[in-house]
């Protein structure tokens, strides 16, 4: 798997459970999983977007 497909699909994961972890705290009233989720959600966007930066420059 190249190495921007990679970064593309890892940052959707963890995407994906930051916002489980944001919801879960949410709903349980833990401040502390919220905002946990909301920082692996952006990390996980951030990680998308390096990996479509990859793939443009490697084209």
């Amino acid at each position: 798997m190249k190495s921007s497909t990679r970064d593309k699909a890892e940052g959707k994961m963890h995407q994906v459970k930051g916002r489980i972890k944001e919801i879960s705290g949410r709903v349980v009233g833990n401040e502390d999983l919220e905002a946990e989720g909301k920082d692996e959600n952006r990390d996980g966007k951030i990680q998308e977007k390096f990996g479509q930066i990859k793939k443009m420059i490697n084209k």
